[in-house]
């Protein structure tokens, strides 16, 4: 039986680590994963560490494209996320039904809890460009509980440091006592679809192919969408 690495976004790491679980029971194959943030995956192929699948946003999966690291045609569509306020379980939902609503929303809660955008992710640094855009930056900035990782955003808001929680929606929902308010209002959402693709260095591209088959048949909807993914 063959042994594969995976490098995969961190946001997708509930239904990724389940979907593992049952291709490594059904096929005996081993499987590593290896969860970070995009940015981060982006500095370790970049320093020459290898992996037999890539688990990517687009823009990072293009990238490693032009450069010739992954296998041509590889590339397929996994899930799709966005970014959520999120609340805690059974608490009432903010209004955040329009652009000025969400204003409003964020302007009234004590503590926000936001993705360090030091760290690379995704979110954090979406989110540093809105706050300039609506003139929120300084708001933020006094409210804003930076943390690590989107799990770690939600924690803080189920534990009542924050009020609100702005991270993707998987990471939310990867969390016991969180709660998806709902996505950011249009036009001020941003989605990120995510791709798996098969590294041109993999000695053992077959046994990729069949993993990504695995993340991707329509039989695993349940099991993304109760990851807080959509499939596109």
């Amino acid at each position: 039986m063959a042994k594969i690495k995976v490098m995969c976004a961190r946001s997708m790491h509930k239904a990724v680590e389940a979907l593992t679980e049952a291709f490594a029971g059904r096929t005996g194959h081993a499987v590593a994963l290896d969860f970070g943030t995009v940015g981060a995956l982006e500095e370790k192929v970049a320093a020459g560490k290898r992996a037999d699948v890539l688990v990517l946003s687009v823009p990072a999966i293009e990238k490693l494209e032009k450069s010739g690291a992954l296998v041509p045609g590889s590339r397929t569509a996994v899930a799709r996320t966005f970014i959520a306020v999120c609340v805690r379980a059974g608490t009432p939902k903010p209004d955040i039904s329009t652009p000025a609503a969400f204003e409003r929303s964020l302007r009234g809660a004590r503590r926000i809890a936001l993705s360090d955008p030091a760290v690379g992710g995704s979110a954090g640094i979406y989110l540093v460009g809105l706050f300039e855009r609506l003139k929120l930056t300084d708001t933020v900035a006094a409210k804003g509980l930076l943390q690590k990782s989107g799990v770690e955003v939600a924690k803080r808001v189920v534990e009542g440091k924050a009020d609100l929680g702005l991270t993707l929606s998987g990471e939310i929902a990867s969390v016991p006592g969180a709660a998806i308010a709902g996505p950011l209002p249009p036009p001020l959402g941003n989605n990120t679809t995510y791709c798996a693709a098969i590294a041109a260095a993999s000695s053992e591209q077959a046994v990729a192919k069949d993993f990504i088959a695995a993340l991707t048949t329509p039989a695993t909807r349940t099991t993304w969408t109760a990851a807080g993914f959509e499939l596109p």
